[in-house]
């Protein structure tokens, strides 16, 4: 007969130890530390998002209620104020790398981005996570409101976040972009918060390629009429050159492309390659929508919208963690012959976490029961009950 750990022990070997070990000694991360390593800490707040814990309470009671099976795994169930304490003190930039350590491993697997072309295609975007100001009062930006933003990339070859940033929400999208870095021949698609001008002339000057869309205000010149192909929603093709008061900022040509939608509305693209067909181009920004269905995602199966921790360092430790989470899922949809979408993934292996059964046997074969494991003997509990029927009405003695 088979012996199989946990499916939650088989998922954590993604990360070997040593591995891990190296990335706490790099941060400091058990400086002072009395018994609580980083493991446990990482461990927990892994099965907070697999397990859709809801509070800390959560994490540590469930965890408790497993503590014959978390041998196996390398940790005692830990108490509700020293991980509360971890989250507070212990550098989250532990996390942000064992996300990049986990990226190098599904890059390994993923498919292409399904164009003909062979440039990279990443898409950049940025999503509001509401806070409530009187709690999270390091993150206010407005009188009543708190909030932080995440700062994507995310890469099309298998929809991966390639690279993401944790800002307060009143920092700008474009104050982030300006900072990211792109391989050489890349192609970028944003949307009109990162219109700026300056921006596209640095992009262009380091040889990345985009497309976004064009604000209406936008005065320019026509420098060439480029054929449009008939039969097709592209409406006119063209080489502009914007006005003289940008002529400092954006000196160089750019290409406009105008396409007619599905709900017969005019789409004004602006971008740097003049080497594909505009209907590419316009197919190229239609794929942005993957990234506001990453969010979407990531916001209704993961635990990045309620927090268990208020602090800085607990908020960013669990946004790390549902990205790292995000990452296990799509790796192990990768491994797996069965067609799975990522909401009845998520329900279905919290239900399996620990269960002893091989992980790749249940990805390809979900309903298929596991082998059936040795008999676990029972006390007789017969024994320890009085032989008298429930059910029978007790008789009344007088005196």
């Amino acid at each position: 007969m088979s012996q199989f750990s946990s499916v939650f022990s088989q998922i954590l070997k993604l990360f070997p130890r040593g591995e891990f070990a190296e990335l706490v000694k790099k941060h400091d991360g058990e400086r002072q530390a009395k018994g609580f390593t980083c493991w446990t800490q990482f461990v927990a707040m892994t099965f907070c998002q697999l397990g859709r814990a809801q509070s800390l309470r959560e994490i540590t009671d469930g965890l408790r209620s497993c503590e014959g099976k978390l041998r196996h795994l390398g940790i005692d169930a830990p108490a509700r104020s020293t991980l509360a304490y971890a989250n507070e003190h212990r550098p989250w930039q532990i996390y942000r790398d064992v996300f990049g350590a986990l990226l190098g491993r599904c890059r390994q697997l993923v498919p292409g981005h399904g164009f003909r072309f062979k440039n990279k295609l990443y898409s950049l975007d940025a999503t509001t996570i509401t806070l409530c100001a009187s709690m999270f009062d390091w993150a206010r930006y407005k009188r009543k409101k708190g909030g932080v933003k995440v700062h994507l990339v995310l890469d099309h070859d298998g929809y991966l976040p390639s690279f993401a940033v944790i800002r307060e929400a009143k920092v700008c999208d474009i104050e982030v972009a300006r900072g990211l870095e792109f391989p050489r021949d890349s192609i970028v698609v944003f949307d009109r918060a990162y219109n700026d001008f300056r921006f596209f002339y640095d992009l262009t000057g380091r040889g990345v390629l985009f497309v976004t869309r064009m604000k209406d205000a936008t005065c320019f010149t026509v420098v060439e009429e480029r054929p449009a192909p008939s039969r097709s929603n592209v409406i006119r093709d063209q080489t502009i050159a914007l006005s003289k008061e940008f002529e400092g900022v954006h000196p160089e040509p750019m290409r406009l492309v105008v396409i007619r939608d599905e709900k017969d509305q005019e789409l004004s693209f602006l971008t740097n390659i003049f080497h594909l067909s505009a209907r590419t181009i316009g197919q190229i920004y239609r794929s942005r929508w993957e990234v506001e269905k990453f969010f979407r995602a990531i916001k209704q199966n993961l635990r990045i919208k309620t927090f268990v921790g208020t602090s800085e360092n607990a908020l960013h430790i669990q946004i790390w963690t549902a990205l790292i989470a995000l990452l296990i899922l799509r790796y192990l949809t990768f491994l797996s012959t069965y067609g799975w979408s990522l909401s009845n993934f998520v329900a279905m292996l919290r239900h399996q976490l620990f269960v002893h059964r091989d992980l790749h046997a249940w990805l390809n074969e979900p309903f298929k029961p596991p082998e059936p494991d040795a008999q676990v003997l029972l006390p007789n509990l017969d024994s320890r009950l009085p032989n008298t029927n429930p059910f029978q009405p007790t008789p009344i003695t007088t005196t």
